[in-house]
């Protein structure tokens, strides 16, 4: 399978919610993550990575992933996709009463690859302006 084929595969499944047991078909065992969002500083490997965008469909059940583009740099084993995240916060998850407002936001995820698998994500996010446009902050 090819960097490309794979990267979309992986970031369909991650973006649906699909969760590591899905998504590490795609990855290295101890595939890493980063981003420079606070909301996110706490996560290190891309297996917690997938279990939290899992978690964005319990209260946002309409969340999915609007993809603009997929770029592989084949020299250096590594592929960006650019993205849309959408969703409405209907559904209390435990952490306040739905706030009814909808976000869309800019995300790009640049993936490293080792063998054809995954080994690296970091994820470029402006958590602050997500957050305040679904009314979390």
């Amino acid at each position: 399978m090819s960097i490309k084929q794979t990267a979309h595969d992986f970031c369909e499944a991650c973006d649906a919610g699909k969760g590591w047991e899905v998504c590490q078909e795609w990855c290295t065992p101890d595939a890493t993550f980063s981003v420079q969002a606070d909301a996110l500083a706490e996560i290190k490997t891309l297996a917690e990575y997938t279990e939290w965008a899992k978690g964005l469909l319990t209260p946002m059940p309409d969340a999915h992933a609007e993809f603009k583009s997929l770029t592989v740099d084949e020299d250096a084993s590594r592929a960006i996709l650019f993205a849309v995240f959408h969703g409405t916060h209907t559904v209390d998850a435990g952490n306040g009463a739905p706030t009814g407002k909808t976000v869309a936001s800019d995300y790009v995820y640049v993936l490293d690859f080792d063998g054809g698998k995954i080994r690296h994500m970091t994820k470029v996010w402006n958590d602050v302006h997500a957050l305040t446009q679904v009314g979390w902050m």
